[in-house]
């Protein structure tokens, strides 16, 4: 099952996609996506699942109506929303991990050398890494070794797909992250709820990273996008995607990635014992959008990405291709706070 969120006069609205297309056809086609009923959108569906302990598929299966919206039209005007949001953006926690993927760390390894970060700093990264390859997948129940984990924002971060994705005045780079993405939504009780899985462009300042790992905090507070379509489901263990970069109508960048736990070092239950583990990120209520990682990027490719330029990631098997156009924000000036 396959879930958008958009706006229908003027109002947030939840549509199921048809199963029967792959998302560049459906779009292609000008298919139609259903609509459900929920006040609240996917939100409110989640947690009236949780409360009556049932699968989200069966609250959606039961609140279908027979209004059809034209997906094409919904991707033209811009009215896809992220498929899962909060409506106060301070309850949307988005974070994420990083050397998850085979491979990773490689990746990894090549953007530091090429400024020739000391030797000691690579090392630590590639011990993180060898640790999930050698335990990151425990068995059912037990722990594996924690991963490199990171803050991105609240919702305020968020950007919808189609939309343009903004980079601060001071970015020294605006490279694409594709990766897939874990949508949570926190019970009453504490417990942390799966809702579903989405298509992430994770968007970091691998220029900043490169200089010094340490500052990969600095580099990970920028936009990010998901979505447009929510996976509900079992997820395939193997996942196979496109990245590219379009500038001027011409693709400048293209490579193949792969994701899933057939291509990573971490299970992905083990990933979110380590994020959801901590009593700050089990708020009732809240929600929680988790980047689990990738290990392809233009930027290992020398690439250097300029307003206009559009990120497009796909992965057949999540929907519909998520695309964003790069902007640059204004200048804010000095930051520093004033006494009171």
């Amino acid at each position: 099952m396959r879930l958008i969120q958009c706006l229908h006069d003027d109002r947030l609205t939840v549509a199921l996609v048809d199963e029967g297309k792959a998302g560049n056809e459906a779009a292609a086609s000008g298919s139609q996506v259903r609509v459900v009923a929920s006040e609240g959108g996917v939100y409110a569906l989640a947690r009236r699942a949780i409360a009556e302990g049932k699968p989200l598929s069966e609250i959606v299966a039961a609140s279908l109506t027979d209004t059809r919206l034209d997906y094409a039209q919904l991707v033209a005007e811009k009215r896809l929303l992220p498929p899962l949001t909060h409506a106060d953006p301070a309850h949307c926690l988005v974070t994420g991990t990083g050397l998850t993927h085979l491979g990773s760390a490689d990746t990894r390894s090549a953007m530091h050398a090429a400024t020739q970060v000391e030797e000691s700093q690579l090392t630590d990264s590639m011990r993180m890494f060898r640790m999930g390859v050698e335990a990151g997948k425990p068995e059912v129940g037990e722990i594996g070794p924690q991963p490199e984990w990171f803050y991105k924002g609240d919702g305020d971060c968020v950007v919808a797909p189609e939309a343009d994705i903004p980079s601060p005045a001071f970015a020294q780079d605006a490279g694409e992250e594709p990766e897939l993405a874990g949508l949570y939504v926190i019970g009453d009780d504490g417990t942390p709820w799966r809702v579903g899985y989405a298509i992430g462009n994770e968007f970091s300042d691998h220029v900043t990273e490169r200089f010094n790992y340490l500052w990969l905090a600095h580099s990970k507070l920028r936009a990010c996008s998901y979505g447009p379509e929510l996976f509900v489901g079992e997820l395939p263990e193997n996942l196979e995607g496109t990245s590219r970069i379009v500038r001027d109508g011409r693709t400048l960048w293209e490579k193949p990635f792969l994701t899933g736990e057939a291509n990573m070092a971490h299970s992905l239950a083990n990933l979110e014992h380590h994020h959801f583990k901590y009593r700050n990120f089990r708020r009732p209520g809240d929600v929680h959008v988790h980047f689990f990682g990738t290990a392809t990027l233009s930027f290992a490719d020398d690439i250097v990405v300029e307003p206009g330029d559009r990120y497009e990631i796909e992965l057949p098997a999540l929907g519909r291709p998520l695309r964003n156009t790069l902007s640059r924000e204004e200048e804010r000036g000095y930051a520093a706070a004033k006494p009171l």
